[in-house]
């Protein structure tokens, strides 16, 4: 897609762009459900979830249920728990392998996957680069006399340490100083997991949030869909708003505006890194929304096509079909967006 097929997004007050997920599975709750909420913490942000319940089904275990389903994923996957299985294997020496829990070995396989799809716009062995720039859990940017240690020469891809991981008997090998950040799809996961246990319990229309990333099943007890507000880039009030109905939906949003500081010379350095070069990306997106059926994927998708940029990012969606959105600055003050082709089939015209 060139930029001539990107709307310019005028001052006035635009009308609501509204996506419809084609051929999405149209099941409404029964009319004597009623909405439940909760909220919480997990993962360094807050979660959400509103549940469609009959009078007939239980409602007291799902706060556990979700509560426990969030923690044992931190057990599993996260890099600030030193005691997680990711930190173990961060810590394994060169040849040494270990069995990964079901859930860590399916993000893993994703995470990889996604990396080849992407020629290592995503990236799951990202750890080194994150800290360097300090955006890991030890020496933050936020912290006293902080200065980021940018590499000396970009990374060589083919020599990128995911390319060297492999699987043998169901144990992921660790090649020797590799080490393992999934930030940029293990909370998409969380959400997809979530999912699944509410579904288990019998449930089968709700909606759930994890740090700004959703999932919405099955359809209100008044017939309607989750509608959910797409975010928007800081700056972005005149953007046209975006609606999504998640109905067996996912939807992910990467940006450069999230977490970040000035380095001396006034340029901002975005947590988002492009791992093809160890730094933070440096282009106009503002951000890249994805809409899939599963949001870990479409949290990995929204990473690798933010971190490739406009050009880059809107031609690779396009040949993949994926479904997604892009907001980029114009340079003066203006905006410009674009829909790849898969997410002009969503379109509620």
């Amino acid at each position: 897609m060139t930029d001539a097929a990107a709307s310019t997004v005028a001052a006035r007050a635009p009308a609501p762009v509204v996506w419809v997920p084609p051929d999405a599975p149209w099941v409404t709750a029964p009319r004597d459900a009623v909405l439940h909420r909760w909220a919480g913490r997990s993962m360094g942000t807050v979660w959400r979830l509103v549940l469609a319940v009959t009078p007939q089904q239980p409602v007291l275990p799902v706060r556990g249920v979700v509560e426990g389903c969030l923690a044992e994923l931190v057990r599993q996957m996260s890099h600030w728990e030193p005691e997680s299985e990711l930190s173990a294997f961060n810590r394994l020496a060169a040849g040494e392998s270990m069995p990964l829990s079901p859930d860590f070995a399916h993000v893993m396989r994703m995470a990889l996957e996604v990396a080849h799809q992407s020629g290592g716009a995503f990236d799951p062995t990202i750890a080194e680069a994150v800290q360097r720039w300090g955006f890991g859990p030890i020496a933050r940017y936020d912290s006293p006399g902080f200065a980021p240690s940018p590499p000396v020469a970009p990374p060589v891809p083919e020599s990128a340490p995911w390319r060297s991981l492999a699987w043998h008997e169901g144990r992921l090998r660790q090649p020797g100083g590799c080490r393992l950040d999934l930030s940029a799809i293990a909370k998409g996961h969380a959400v997809d997991a979530v999912g699944a246990a509410l579904r288990a319990l019998g449930f089968g229309s709700f909606l759930f949030e994890l740090g700004g990333e959703l999932r919405g099943e099955g359809l209100k007890p008044d017939g309607q869909p989750w509608w959910v507000a797409i975010e928007r880039p800081p700056g972005g009030a005149h953007l046209p708003p975006l609606r999504a109905a998640l109905i067996g939906q996912a939807v992910a949003t990467s940006g450069d505006y999230r977490q970040g500081f000035r380095d001396t010379q006034g340029r901002w350095r975005s947590h988002t890194l492009d791992p093809r070069r160890g730094c933070p990306v440096e282009h106009d997106l503002a951000s890249v929304t994805v809409l899939h059926r599963s949001a870990a994927r479409a949290d990995a998708l929204a990473t690798a096509l933010f971190v490739m940029g406009w050009d880059e990012g809107l031609a690779w969606a396009d040949q993949h079909r994926v479904a997604a959105w892009f907001t980029a600055r114009d340079g003066a003050g203006g905006w410009r967006e674009a829909a790849t082709a898969a997410l002009k089939d969503w379109l509620d015209d």
